[in-house]
């Protein structure tokens, strides 16, 4: 019996990454559509420590699982830099901040609730991977954050890859300090742009802005996705996307990759 089509197997609320990555790659990033979870994780939970019913959870990954064809990875994010490769028996819950696989059917899957999830493949269609760039992650150890670690995974030539970057907390809502922007600006001063004044020590700082520019820096050219428009905000849009800065307890959305 033949399967669904990929496309008739998502929830129609969920993002469909707008992308010229080859066929073989299948990637979507959920939004609060499509569960059974009660508040304050309605609807549709990924995450597995945020207090909700695991037994919901765990249908919601299966859910997921089911749409793209593939065992999704869940990892154990800690806001740092590990990016390890997924294979058909990693467990889940394994710590690490992004994941990267050339096994077809595995999927590698970032979850997020403000953080910056970012989806990798390359133009060949031989590996994916999932990182979650919160900025810590993002900005790392001197100029080795998660989006390094990530296109070093992959292991591809010069303009062979490409990435998509999904929702998160957007430039007119992440305040954060001085050491955040410093973090930043001592690596490349470049970074200064991607910061706004709000009042002494506090700035707006532009999440997206500088993935892009390490995504950059780290040979990735092709780059899709959130723009730091409104639109991608998950603060500003509680019926739509999970955000933790905005309601403390919440679910966790999921951006996930794989091949086919």
């Amino acid at each position: 019996m033949a399967h669904p089509p990929f496309t008739d197997r998502l929830d129609p609320d969920w993002l469909r990454p707008q992308w010229p990555a080859p066929a073989r790659v299948r990637a979507v990033c959920t939004t609060r559509a499509g569960g059974t979870s009660p508040a304050p994780f309605y609807s549709f939970n990924l995450g597995e420590r945020v207090g909700d019913d695991p037994r919901r959870v765990a249908a919601h990954r299966a859910q997921l699982g089911a749409a793209l064809g593939a065992r999704p990875v869940f990892l154990h994010q800690v806001h740092g830099l590990e990016v390890i490769e997924a294979r058909a028996d990693t467990p889940d819950s394994m710590q690490a901040d992004g994941a990267q696989t050339r096994i077809p059917g595995v999927a590698c899957t970032a979850q997020v609730a403000d953080c910056l999830p970012i989806l990798l493949c390359d133009r060949a269609a031989e590996q994916v991977a999932a990182l979650h760039a919160g900025w810590r992650g993002l900005a790392g150890t001197g100029a080795e954050g998660v989006v390094e670690r990530g296109v070093s995974a992959m292991d591809a030539g010069p303009g062979q890859l490409l990435a998509w970057m999904g929702p998160c907390i957007g430039p007119q809502a992440f305040e954060v300090g001085d050491d955040v922007r410093q973090a930043f600006v001592a690596v490349d001063p470049v970074a200064a742009a991607c910061f706004s004044a709000v009042r002494p020590g506090k700035w707006l700082a532009d999440l997206p802005a500088l993935a892009r520019q390490r995504l950059r820096a780290a040979g990735v050219q092709a780059i899709y996705g959130n723009d730091g428009s409104p639109a991608w905000c998950t603060v500003s849009q509680p019926g739509r996307f999970f955000s933790f800065r905005r309601d403390g307890v919440c679910g966790r959305m999921a951006a996930a990759i794989t091949l086919v």
